[in-house]
């Protein structure tokens, strides 16, 4: 019999949330702490120590030993240091377990031993972690016990920002302030807040555990670097929205359980396009929150997935020939008194708040789609952005066609006077409904795409966290909005001059809407013609970052120093040259120490088995081309081998920094690429119980 599940009774069982808050504090003391949570400020050293015994109390009571200051830093993954409640015994020799405001408010770290692009060095080692009363604390269950998770922004002894954390809540309040300025312009009196609401929809990869400890390439590298296609791939079409397999549908629910304790709405699951690719999407939270969110995510996805055996593979591309993941990132825009900004309404052509709204969007996606690109770019994109199942390089604005007409129609007269409607879809049978469809079609290949109410940023990698492309979204929105108040602000005919300006803007920047396809060749040439970056690399976008336009972007908001911009360039060329370097180390170790033996005994054998044909008497016609074909494939192997050894050798003993790692795209992986290839057509030669790694097949389709 199956178990039947209480959600309400187990969501956010693990989450100190507000409503816990109510019940523990005093009502003073909560009424301050939504104050702060809600307008910003600080919380009386007195007020935190109550709210810290509290949430102590709570976290004791759930079995929790141990707290953590938990924080983002700029590794890509998140952080913890635990400490127990525990202290000095009574004069009885009891223990007591005791936790401060100042515990909980302020932590500190070694801000040295994270990536820092030159902010900290080696002797600079102190950081702190600051409490982010806006997201709520958690308790975490795993083998070291319960633990009591603080989710706090991290920075240097100076104050900058080392984390993914700080800049994000920087963004969002930034963003606030000039969106109210908007909602003002246009009568709303009652709204005191503006926030940036977020779903990051997860692609993840599970395979079996025993198959992935069997092979090098996706322990180290998180992709496979070696591997012949499968017979069958994704072309059939059929694992998309298929049945899901029983111990894949026992794992995401586990899953779920999991995540539902610590507050995340998971909501929808299914299998993706790829054979053993699979996708969670959660309900739309708050930025911040569903940044945190996302993080527990991944974490929680890969802790489930070794308790059924299997491994969760969170690389953007672990499998060439199918399809790789992202997590696409939906944006929207609300006030607290409920007006969602991005909502067009039943008459879009009319809404001219929406329209202005829209308009600021398209000056800001255009102004800044060299930036925009760079807050999707992980090394693991590099090999999926441009494919088939991803968006293009080229950052591009699909509308569709009902707002696409609006803006032709504005463009065009200064005047949008109609709009198209969804109308109906007939199904022709007698006994199904007919349907009230939408105005306008999807469109999976563009990069930001208008969904009904919502901005679709396709373009995030699986692994990445969703932390800078929404600081970046938050920056250059807030930017647009900032510039087109104060010139409304000084007008005296307010609408006729948002009027001019919705029409100048949309004129100025239509460029950058495209509803065709994005997979197109026609498409690189057209966005070629209308002057729209094609950033194909990680490496290629990195100084985005510290061009004299992003620069003034981010000083102006205080979302990032010109230092903290410098930094983080640094640790992306870093990043990209470590990775680089860890894959090719991992093939020329899986080359040297498997495959390359491998063969060399499976040419023997074939080798005695044409001498064995020949004492025989018969002419060992086709095992004498098998022989010849896997002698000269291990032939060109074991040259590309060398190559690679010492070209990767020349990029290690460079400085760090962007030549380096301009080196590792343009020198390394071009020799990584001229070793696989030998090595996988070798793979569809050498006898399969030789060849001493699981395949593609049995990665993907035996799970």
């Amino acid at each position: 019999m199956t178990e039947v599940l209480n959600v309400e009774e187990i969501f956010g069982h693990n989450v100190f949330t507000l409503g816990k808050m109510r019940e523990r504090l005093p009502k003073k003391v909560f009424a301050e702490v939504k104050k702060v949570m809600e307008t910003g400020g600080e919380l009386s050293l007195a007020t935190a120590d109550i709210v810290a015994k509290a949430m102590k109390d709570w976290a004791v009571e759930n079995g929790a030993t141990h707290y953590t200051h938990w924080f983002q830093p700029l590794t890509g993954i998140t952080a913890e240091k635990h400490d127990s409640f525990v202290t000095l015994a009574d004069e009885e020799g009891r223990m007591l377990m005791e936790f401060s405001g100042k515990e909980l408010i302020k932590g500190e770290s070694d801000a040295s031993s994270f990536p820092s692009g030159g902010l900290r060095s080696t002797f600079e080692a102190r950081g702190y972690t600051a409490w982010d009363c806006t997201s709520p604390a958690f308790l975490k269950e795993g083998a070291t016990g319960v633990v009591l998770c603080i989710p706090t922004a991290f920075c240097s002894h100076n104050g900058e920002a080392l984390d993914k954390k700080t800049p994000l809540l920087r963004s969002m309040e930034a963003l606030d302030k000039q969106a109210l300025r908007v909602v003002r312009l246009f009568g709303n009196t009652e709204a005191t807040k503006v926030t940036p609401s977020v779903g990051p929809e997860q692609e993840y990869f599970l395979v079996d555990r025993q198959k992935y400890l069997q092979r090098k390439d996706l322990i180290y590298a998180g992709r496979t670097l070696f591997g012949a296609p499968a017979p069958k791939g994704q072309e059939m079409d059929d694992h998309y929205y298929g049945t899901i397999r029983e111990r894949i549908g026992a794992y995401m629910k586990d899953l779920n359980i999991e995540l539902w304790k610590l507050g995340v709405t998971a909501k929808t699951q299914h299998n993706e396009v790829a054979p053993a690719q699979h996708e969670l999407a959660p309900i739309f939270d708050s930025a911040n929150v569903a940044v945190d969110h996302n993080q527990l995510v991944m974490e929680i996805m890969k802790k489930v997935a070794v308790r059924h055996g299997l491994t969760c593979l969170l690389h953007e591309k672990p499998f060439a020939g199918v399809n790789g993941s992202g997590k696409h990132n939906n944006w929207s825009l609300s006030t607290d008194n409920g007006v969602n900004l991005l909502d067009p309404g039943d008459t879009p052509n009319e809404n001219i708040q929406f329209l202005f709204v829209l308009a600021c969007i398209l000056r800001a996606v255009d102004k800044h789609a060299d930036l925009l690109r760079q807050s999707a770019s992980v090394v693991g994109n590099d090999q999926r952005l441009g494919a088939h199942e991803a968006p293009p390089a080229i950052i591009s604005v699909f509308l569709g066609d009902q707002l696409q007409d609006v803006v032709n129609q504005l463009v065009a007269t200064g005047n949008a006077t109609s709009h198209i409607e969804g109308g109906v879809l007939q199904t022709g049978v007698g006994t199904l409904p007919d349907l009230k469809k939408d105005a306008t079609d999807r469109n999976r290949t563009s990069p930001f795409a208008f969904t009904g109410n919502k901005f679709e940023f396709r373009m995030v990698g699986s692994s990445d966290s969703v932390g800078s492309p929404n600081t970046t979204i938050n920056a250059i929105v807030a930017e647009a909005f900032c510039e087109a108040c104060d010139e409304l602000e000084a007008a005296e005919d307010f609408e006729l001059a948002c009027h001019d300006l919705i029409k100048r803007y949309m004129t100025e920047h239509q460029r950058i809407i495209f509803n065709g396809n994005g997979y197109s060749q026609e498409w690189v040439e057209e966005a070629a013609r209308r002057g729209l970056p094609n950033i194909a690399s990680m490496v290629d976008a990195v100084e985005t970052l510290t061009t004299e336009k992003s620069i003034r972007l981010f000083e102006k908001f205080g979302i990032f120093t010109e230092a903290e911009l410098v930094s983080r360039a640094e640790i992306l060329y870093e990043t990209y040259s470590k990775t680089i370097n860890i894959e090719a180390l991992t093939m020329i170790d899986m080359a040297s120490k498997q495959i390359i033996p491998a063969v060399a005994k499976f040419t023997k054998s074939m080798a005695d088995t044409v001498n064995s044909v020949v004492a025989a008497g018969l002419e060992p016609v086709a095992q004498k081309e098998m022989l010849t074909e896997a002698n000269a494939l291990l032939t060109e192997a074991k040259a590309a081998l060398n190559t690679l050894v010492k070209v990767r050798a020349e990029g290690a003993a460079m400085g760090e920094g962007k030549t380096r790692a301009y080196f590792y795209k343009d020198s390394v992986v071009t020799a990584m690429d001229a070793l696989r290839a030998p090595v996988d057509k070798l793979e569809m030669i050498v006898d399969k119980e030789m060849w001493p790694m699981p395949s593609y097949g049995d990665l993907i389709f035996e799970v």
